[in-house]
């Protein structure tokens, strides 16, 4: 019989959920088999809200100093960046050196867990980037900061936990392995999250926002179904950050 918990909302699951994707400086929380961390990925758009929010805050300050909203807009992906210890562009870097750099799956996964970048994830990087950026630059200059930003980076976090729940770990070792999988009801919480924030920051046009970061997601699981067999913590990474750029250029659609 399997007796692990899988009630999505217990105490602490916040703090596992920050503790697994940012650098923020909390105290310590473990997860064990009767509650493995994936039972906090209802929690992943919380993480978002704050993440966005801090960086929100630098991005304002700069802001209101009078730098140019090409520097603002840096300076608000440089703190997404630093708050999560880079760990999403890590995940987009690796995975685009993996699904392309391997003419099998488990070469693939090789070159994913290798530390050394590659071109593949050079140019996923540097064009991450620069669509981030350039969108934000956009939106400020619009007056748009802080409703953007927060959809995106909830929304984006709701997408790896879809992942994770969709598709098995495609290797045996890893964060993502290590962490488990959520189960329907962490992941319908985090997209019933992800929904609220849509609708609140944009209306009945934040629906539109959904599809886009559905149809982002679905991209990056049957890729990596396909080439992987599976996801792992590189492909949530990836997740996060393809569909927070789709999101970002989906928002300029709506707004500009």
């Amino acid at each position: 019989m399997d007796n692990s918990d899988t009630t999505p909302a217990k105490g602490g699951d916040i703090w596992v959920a920050l503790g697994l994707l940012t650098r923020l400086p909390l105290p310590e929380r473990h997860w064990n088999e009767a509650r493995p961390a994936a039972m906090a990925a209802w929690a992943y758009p919380v993480v978002g809200l704050v993440v966005g929010v801090l960086a929100c805050i630098i991005g304002s300050g700069f802001a209101r100093i009078g730098l140019p909203n090409g520097m603002v807009a840096a300076a608000v992906l440089l703190s997404l960046t630093m708050l999560t210890g880079a760990m999403h562009e890590d995940g987009l870097a690796d995975a685009a050196d993996g699904l392309w750099g391997g003419g099998t799956a488990e070469r693939r996964l090789e070159i994913m867990k290798d530390s050394h970048i590659g071109a593949y994830g050079v140019i996923a990087l540097v064009t991450g980037f620069a669509l981030r950026w350039s969108a934000l630059s956009a939106l400020l200059a619009a007056g748009w900061l802080w409703t953007p930003v927060l959809v995106a980076a909830i929304t984006s976090r709701a997408a790896m936990a879809y992942v994770m729940d969709v598709l098995p770990n495609a290797r045996e070792s890893g964060l993502s392995s290590l962490t488990g999988r959520p189960g329907k009801p962490a992941t319908r919480i985090a997209a019933g999250l992800s929904t609220v924030a849509a609708v609140l920051g944009f209306g009945l046009s934040g629906l539109w926002l959904l599809l886009v970061a559905v149809m982002a997601l679905t991209v990056c699981a049957t890729l990596a179904r396909h080439k992987i067999g599976g996801q792992t913590g590189d492909i949530l990474g990836a997740t996060q950050q393809v569909a927070e750029i789709a999101i970002l250029g989906a928002i300029c659609v709506l707004v500009l």
